[in-house]
């Protein structure tokens, strides 16, 4: 695959006659064109990163040929991408004003994250029984790492440690689609970075939930499991009610 221009070259936009560089996205910088796998694979993964992180926020547009120009490549494996990203409801397209990321209203995200605790109370239901010590292992480092980025006040730690965490509370459950079902559905909530808008007190309450989620998990106790599970996403329901609105459609 071949490697993109290094330097930040911005593309000419005609204005009354004149030439000028119109600036691009902060983000685009961000893709890493360099990596190895198919075009398509590449920008598609990166494009999902970038968005994931919060790096390209909800409602920012996305300019094809800067996207393109970044991988050296043809618009067209960057439409493909983008379609895709449309199926995993991270991309919105209208066809007069192009690609932006995803961008929910307050009522919408409320609505993932029932769908959210729905697939994963019914994971964990699942993975309390069949969890193995391997998995206790995975689950008390993902604790931990969460422990450490909130303690550092790492917001971006914070989120990534915290999928890690849910994810290996999950994934014992052995049950491919629905973990699958699961991860597209917290990827729809992560590009508005939640916790980032989150105070001391309520981040202490939720993993406070953590907590007693993970003692539940290595006790192998589904009740204790599933009812702070409960109480974590009646918690996350609050946040979504006092999210900043500048970051949800009206």
């Amino acid at each position: 695959m071949p490697k993109a221009d290094s330097c930040r070259k911005h593309p000419a936009v005609s204005v009354r006659g004149m030439s000028r560089r119109r600036p691009v996205a902060a983000w685009v910088w961000q893709l890493a064109a360099d990596r190895p796998g198919t075009m398509h694979e590449v920008i598609l993964d990166e494009l999902r990163s970038v968005i994931l992180a919060g790096s390209a926020r909800p409602g920012v547009p996305i300019n094809v040929e800067d996207v393109a120009r970044r991988f050296g490549a043809s618009p067209i494996p960057v439409r493909e991408a983008l379609k895709t990203l449309i199926g995993e409801s991270l991309v919105d397209h209208t066809p007069r004003s192009g690609y932006r990321v995803a961008q929910l209203t307050r009522t919408e995200l409320a609505e993932i994250y029932v769908v959210r605790e729905a697939l994963e109370t019914a994971a964990l239901a699942a993975a309390v029984c069949a969890a193995t010590a391997e998995d206790d292992v995975e689950v008390a480092a993902a604790h931990e790492a969460l422990t450490r980025a909130i303690g550092e006040g790492d917001a971006r730690g914070h989120h990534v440690y915290s999928r890690r965490l849910h994810l290996a509370l999950s994934r014992p459950c052995r049950m491919r689609r629905l973990l699958g079902m699961f991860e597209s559905a917290w990827n729809i909530t992560e590009p508005l970075q939640p916790m980032s808008h989150v105070g001391d007190a309520m981040t202490h309450e939720l993993h406070e939930d953590h907590r007693t989620m993970v003692e539940a998990f290595h006790a192998r106790d589904a009740e204790v499991l599933l009812s702070a599970s409960s109480l974590h996403y009646r918690r996350l329901q609050e946040v979504v009610e006092t999210l900043p609105a500048i970051r949800l459609l009206p």
